[in-house]
Formats: structure tokens, C-alpha cells, sequence
């Protein structure tokens, strides 16, 4: 007989507070009726300034398959949090899973740039990445570099080698749902590989709070200069350079004025 649900609940917390947000998401988006148009990430979104998108198309999914699938997966792979013993934990936990929604998104955007501007594939202009996949994905690949005799459990009843997971998974999902990310799921390997090798490294609590404050701020000043959202309390003017946007909070006097981010040149994840 199986633990009791609660135990597990209290082991991941982390892993069960996102599981938690995503099947929030997930109801919101079906009782409002809302498409992976507006949520979903792509390349001519990003170009148009709607950075928040890197944000809002990992948590979000439109049919509930796809989100019991990556969310079974994570639930797998919350054994992280029990991993304090070779390094892990819950907070190596948080504080990545930080940094794979994030560089995850960024690398796919610029994969597409390359397809676009390098090889003049136009059809990734328009491509909308949406769901938690690169994340799931990039977990998988740091568990099997930090704990390679692990197993990733699936359904309940399906158990892959945490070692071959990775690309299994990548192949499998690619021939069984072609509408499947390859780029998506591959950005969430990469950026996996750079974690468990070291190659990204020095997150604590600091640098994670820093980072998800500056995340808040570019995601307010990109729906508000994007117009998906009107933030009243927030004015956005040129400042010295036009180029340059400038956030201002009426009343107070007060300016911040930002470096421009780089704006050169549907699948599910």
C-alpha cells in the first residue's frame, strides 16, 4: 500500500505549489476562454515587446493532457527537494527552476532568430511555444547528471530510466505529438546540461530574489508598453534617449530609465 497523498505533499512542497499554479492557470484559461494566442510565447510576439510572455507560456496550458502530462512528470521529478543530502534540496530547487523558465524561453527565441534571420524560415515567425515542458525537461537532464540511477515515473505506472529520459522523451513526444516543441523541449536540455555541469552556478537566495524582482519589473513594463495590460499607477516616457524606455510613477517624481532589450530581427511544451 502507498503513502498517504499528504506525506508526498509535505516532502515537495515547491514541486506541489507549482503543480498547484499551473492547474490554476489552467482553469482560468478554460473558464475564460482564452487561446494559446494570448499567452503563448513567439518570436514576432517578442519582437513586438511582449517579453512577459517567456512567463506566462510556461505556466499556461490549453488542453488538459498536456497539462497531466508535464505535471505527472514533475511530480517525478520533486525528488529534488529530498536531494539536500548530494547538493540539491528544495531551495537548488527553486532557486533553477527560476533560471530554466527564464533562459529556457530566451533560448528559444533566439534558436528562432537563427531559423529566421540565418535560414530565412519565416514559418518560426509565427510559431507560439506554450506550456511547462522546458522546464520538466531541463530537470529531467540535471537528475540524471546529479542522480542517474533515479527513475522518471509517469502516469503512475510508467517508469523510464532517469539516464535516457531526457532524449527519450524528446523522440517520443516528437513522433507521438507532432505538435510538440522539439526546439522547446531541446532549449530545456540544454539549459539542463549548463546547470548540472556547472556551467550555470552561484544562485542562492540573493540572486534569486534579485532575479525575480527584475523579472516582475520587465514583465509590468512590457504588458504596459505592449498595451496588454494598463498599469495606471505607471507612466512610460522617453528619457535622454527615445530608444531608451523609462518607467515613471506619478506622484512620487520619480524615474527609472532602462537599457532597451534586444529586439532583432503553435507548438506545446
Amino acid at each position: 500500500m502507498g503513502r498517504p497523498l499528504f506525506y508526498e505533499l509535505v516532502e515537495k512542497p515547491a514541486t506541489s505549489c507549482i503543480i498547484g499554479i499551473c492547474s490554476a492557470i489552467w482553469f482560468y484559461i478554460q473558464k475564460k476562454n482564452i487561446g494559446y494566442s494570448h499567452v503563448g510565447l513567439s518570436y514576432e510576439n517578442a519582437v513586438e515587446g511582449h517579453h512577459w510572455r517567456i512567463i506566462t507560456s510556461a505556466f499556461s496550458h490549453i488542453s488538459v493532457i498536456h497539462l497531466v502530462f508535464n505535471m505527472s512528470a514533475l511530480w517525478s521529478l520533486g525528488v529534488v527537494e529530498q536531494l539536500g543530502h548530494i547538493g540539491l534540496g528544495m531551495a537548488y530547487y527553486l532557486h533553477y527552476t527560476l533560471v530554466l523558465v527564464v533562459l529556457s524561453g530566451a533560448l528559444v527565441l533566439g534558436m528562432y532568430h537563427i531559423l529566421i534571420q540565418r535560414f530565412k524560415l519565416e514559418y518560426f515567425r509565427r510559431v507560439t511555444a506554450v506550456g511547462y515542458s522546458c522546464v520538466v525537461f531541463g530537470w529531467m537532464t540535471i537528475l540524471s547528471v546529479k542522480q542517474p540511477s533515479s527513475k522518471l515515473d509517469l502516469f503512475g505506472f510508467l517508469s523510464l530510466p532517469i539516464s535516457f529520459a531526457p532524449f527519450e522523451s524528446l523522440i517520443f513526444t516528437s513522433i507521438i505529438v507532432p505538435q510538440a516543441s522539439f526546439l522547446g523541449h531541446l532549449s530545456g536540455i540544454v539549459v539542463g546540461y549548463a546547470i548540472a555541469w556547472g556551467l550555470i552556478h552561484g544562485m542562492n537566495n540573493f540572486w534569486a530574489i534579485s532575479m525575480l524582482g527584475w523579472i516582475v519589473l520587465f514583465s509590468v513594463v512590457s504588458l504596459k508598453r505592449s498595451g496588454a495590460y494598463d498599469f495606471d499607477f505607471i507612466e512610460i516616457e522617453s528619457v535622454m534617449d527615445p530608444s531608451l524606455p523609462s518607467v515613471r510613477f506619478p506622484g512620487t517624481g520619480r524615474t527609472l530609465q532602462m537599457s532597451a532589450l534586444p529586439v532583432e530581427g503553435v507548438e506545446i511544451v
